[in-house]
């Protein structure tokens, strides 16, 4: 079905492409070999005017006119529908290329690719080598996880999703029903921003801890999409990025580099343990049991609680 709508498409906007003057919905009808199977006036109606809000969602524009004898006909000028001049100068060549580079280790680098091959066709400065204008830097976004690809394009044509998720605290995985609204990267790390249906709240996952196949829902969305999602901020507040008080924990000497670099104090013990002082927020339990039997809590008693109980839950699973 969606291979014979699209060629439908493909008919419809070349012949109001290829006129001089607007056809009217007959003479469209007679030329359209899927129009003229139509069953029924209706049912052709229906499936022009579906069909002409499609093209035009999709960029064309077509312009509908009225002759003298007021039957109404439809036409697509291609001087309105002709892209100008692509002109780029070379720092713009070079953020293009900067770009494309970034994904060349990810699911889309033949997309990457291909765009940079368009726009060089399209008058992208030949003098010019966009994956080489910064060698210096060497960009890129690990796409490791499988949930990646499905979830990008439910993403893109607005479709909820199904998959497993197994919480940092949980032993096992459980279902969940959610709008995807965002994909971003934040410190190696992919998370997905949407709507969690079952929880009717916003919720930020962590694409690593999804498991199994996502499967998508062509049921539409229940909620607006907001205009900014802070996935960001979200995560930060997790990880206790965003603190009002500190913890004192024991790290094991040699590890723990990431907390290092967050602690607001360090006073070595031993040879083999260190005692930091770190912001402390919501979230920070589930950072904390990462670093394993590295890392000893002790203080607050409610962070230390949270902790073992996580190390429990994770040992069970």
């Amino acid at each position: 079905m969606a291979i014979a709508k699209a060629e439908r498409l493909m008919n419809l906007a070349l012949c109001l492409l290829g006129t001089r003057r607007p056809l009217s919905k007959r003479e469209l009808r007679a030329s359209i070999e899927a129009y003229l199977e139509a069953g029924s006036d209706d049912s052709f109606n229906r499936m022009f005017e579906r069909d002409k809000d499609d093209l035009r969602e999709l960029g064309l524009v077509i312009e509908t006119v009225e002759n003298i004898e007021g039957e109404v006909g439809y036409l697509a000028r291609r001087d309105s529908n002709r892209l100008p001049p692509i002109t780029l100068d070379a720092e713009e060549a070079a953020a293009l290329g900067l770009a494309a580079k970034v994904w060349q280790q990810a699911r889309l680098a033949g997309a990457a690719s291909g765009a940079l091959q368009k726009l060089r066709a399209a008058g992208l400065p030949e003098d010019v080598d966009p994956y080489e204008a910064h060698s210096a830097l060497e960009p890129r976004i690990p796409v490791h996880e499988a949930a990646f690809e499905p979830l990008m394009l439910a993403l893109r044509d607005r479709r909820p999703v199904l998959f497993e998720y197994r919480k940092a605290s949980a032993a096992h995985p459980e279902p969940r029903h959610v709008e995807p609204w965002a994909l971003e990267c934040w410190r190696g790390h992919w998370y997905l921003a949407g709507w969690d249906r079952d929880r009717g709240a916003e919720r930020v996952f962590r694409l690593s801890r999804i498991t199994g196949r996502v499967r998508s829902r062509g049921t539409g969305f229940t909620t607006p999409v907001p205009d900014v999602v802070t996935v960001r901020e979200t995560v930060a507040s997790w990880a206790g990025e965003i603190a009002d008080r500190s913890a004192l924990i024991r790290l094991r000497s040699g590890a723990g580099y990431p907390l290092r670099a967050k602690a607001t104090a360090v006073r070595e013990l031993d040879d083999s343990w260190d005692e930091l002082e770190i912001p402390y927020g919501h979230g920070l339990d589930a950072w904390l049991v990462e670093f394993g039997p590295d890392v000893v809590v002790l203080e607050p008693a409610e962070l230390r609680a949270d902790v073992v109980d996580r190390l429990r839950a994770v040992a069970k699973g």
